[in-house]
């Protein structure tokens, strides 16, 4: 689990592009989407946080998202 606010912009980005992180999540509500869900761009950046898989998200102890992972 990445912290968005410990990363820059350019990290993330290319974190993204060589597909290290594929699912987000609120650190608060412990929920996890997709990168492109509607309602994880919505987030506060500072309870945004960035997994590899949906394993990791999930040994967490972070749900499916609603929207996206129906």
């Amino acid at each position: 689990m990445m912290k968005h606010a410990d990363l820059t912009s350019q990290k993330l980005f290319r974190l993204i592009k060589n597909k290290e992180v594929q699912w987000a999540g609120n650190a608060r509500l412990r929920i996890y989407g997709k990168l492109n869900c509607w309602s994880g761009k919505r987030m506060k950046k500072e309870n945004r946080v960035f997994f590899k898989t949906k394993g990791e998200a999930i040994n967490d102890g972070f749900r499916p998202c609603g929207h996206c992972l129906k």
